[in-house]
């Protein structure tokens, strides 16, 4: 679980940055339209930022602890 999460650490940030940084000049924007697009743009980052977080670390957490209780439940 560590060796995976480890491989996927560099993919998952750069991707999550990319698409972020490509939300940012919509969440500052400030021309007509933009009482829209600020807040949209700002649930995004949100959610790539949260979804990024969940990758990384609760789900290689969540899985090595299912697969602990999987191993003591079969001994």
């Amino acid at each position: 679980v560590l060796h995976g999460a480890v491989d996927r650490l560099r993919p998952v940030l750069m991707t999550a940055l990319v698409a972020s940084l490509g939300f940012v000049p919509m969440a500052v924007a400030t021309s007509a339209g933009a009482e829209v697009q600020r807040p949209l743009a700002s649930v995004v980052i949100g959610g790539l930022v949260t979804s990024t977080f969940l990758t990384l670390f609760v789900l290689p957490i969540l899985y090595r602890a299912v697969a602990q209780w999987e191993a003591k439940r079969v001994d």
